[in-house]
């Protein structure tokens, strides 16, 4: 199965991101769409060819790790925006957040001092969908440090190819941009209780 890339071209034109940012953000979300295609077809041609033992082998699949979630974490950050940013306490996330933070505008506070830490990475409110819990968790690369069998919820990307063009050192605006253009329903949806 070829991965492909998915068209987010209705972003263009949101609010607090330029179009020239947006579309090289594109750019890179599909440079790492076309590289896990080739990582896969090349593992699977070495497969074939009985060389998993091989050096290049061991490291092809080390380097899955970062393509794949390069892709699928930008999949997940591109479809939770769109939106107009009104949360709904009321919802089925809002009451979970509730009772995981005592209330929406703690969490906001952890999630944005997450996001707001000095380094390059994601920031991700992750459900851990065995203890029924919401956490807001620091990534520093795309291929390490996500906490298992928890589902990524809300995904900032807070790499500097996210907002430098629009914002140059000035993250916090940014991240505010960020919540003005969150789509919730989205962002509720991936939670499967």
């Amino acid at each position: 199965m070829t991965y492909e890339a998915k068209d987010y071209n209705k972003l263009l034109g949101m609010q607090g991101f330029s179009d020239t940012l947006l579309n090289n953000h594109f750019t890179l979300y599909k440079g790492y769409v076309t590289n896990t295609n080739k990582v896969l077809d090349t593992l699977g041609a070495m497969l074939k060819d009985g060389k998993s033992g091989a050096y290049e082998f061991a490291e092809l699949k080390r380097r899955l790790g970062w393509e794949f979630n390069g892709m699928r974490l930008h999949e997940y950050y591109f479809e939770n925006l769109g939106g107009n940013g009104s949360f709904d306490q009321n919802s089925k996330l809002g009451k979970l957040i509730s009772a995981n933070f005592g209330s929406y505008d703690t969490w906001l506070q952890d999630f944005k001092g997450t996001a707001a830490m000095r380094g390059i990475g994601w920031t991700i409110l992750y459900h851990d969908m065995i203890g029924n819990r919401l956490f807001n968790q620091w990534i520093n690369e795309h291929d390490t440090g996500h906490p298992a069998g928890c589902q990524p919820i809300l995904i900032l990307d807070v790499f500097e190819h996210a907002f430098m063009i629009d914002y140059g050192l000035k993250r916090a605006d940014y991240i505010e941009a960020f919540f003005k253009n969150i789509n919730w329903k989205a962002v509720e949806n991936r939670i499967k209780i």
